[in-house]
C-alpha cells in the first residue's frame, strides 16, 4: 500500500510538472515567431512524452500486481526471507545467485508457464539486473494473458 501511495504521489507530481511544461509550450507557440515556435513544438513533445511514459508504467504495474495477487491467492509467491542478507538489506550475492540457478531450472522445465517467468522476474531482480527483471517480467505477463511472443 505505501508503494502505491508513493506511487500516486510521484504520478501527481509528473502530472503537475506536463501540464506546467505544456503551459509554456502553448506560450512560446502563440508568440508567432519561427525560432520560438519551434522551441515550442519541441517542448509540447515532451508533456506527450511524459504522459506515454506514465501511462504504460501505471499499465505495466497494475497487470504485475494482477499477477502477484494471483499468484498469492495459489500460495506460490516467491518467498526470500530465508536468503542471508548483507548489513545493508540485500540478499547475499551467492545466495541471490543460487536462487536465481532455481528459478531458472523452473523456467526451463516449463517455459510456458508465467508463474515460473514471474518467479524469475523476481530472481533477477534480488540478484540486482532490473533491465533483465522487467523483460522477464513482460513475458509472464504475455503467458498469462495467453498471448506467449516467440
Amino acid at each position: 500500500m505505501r508503494a502505491r501511495n508513493l506511487a500516486l504521489v510521484l504520478t501527481a507530481a509528473v502530472v503537475v510538472y506536463i501540464v506546467l511544461l505544456a503551459g509554456r509550450a502553448i506560450t512560446l507557440l502563440r508568440t508567432g515567431e519561427t525560432v520560438p515556435v519551434i522551441f515550442g513544438i519541441g517542448v509540447l513533445l515532451l508533456p506527450l512524452i511524459g504522459v506515454w511514459i506514465v501511462v504504460s508504467t501505471w499499465r505495466s504495474g497494475t497487470r504485475i500486481q494482477r499477477l502477484a495477487r494471483r499468484l498469492e491467492a495459489e500460495g506460490g509467491l516467491p518467498d526470500v526471507s530465508d536468503l542471508p542478507r548483507r548489513p545493508s538489506g540485500r540478499v547475499d550475492r551467492a545466495a541471490a545467485d543460487a536462487w536465481f540457478e532455481q528459478r531458472r531450472a523452473e523456467v526451463e522445465a516449463d517455459p510456458d508457464d508465467w508463474r515460473q517467468w514471474y518467479r524469475l522476474a523476481h530472481a533477477y531482480d534480488i540478484a540486482g539486473d532490473r533491465r533483465r527483471a522487467r523483460e522477464t517480467m513482460r513475458r509472464a505477463i504475455e503467458l498469462e494473458a495467453g498471448h506467449p511472443k516467440t
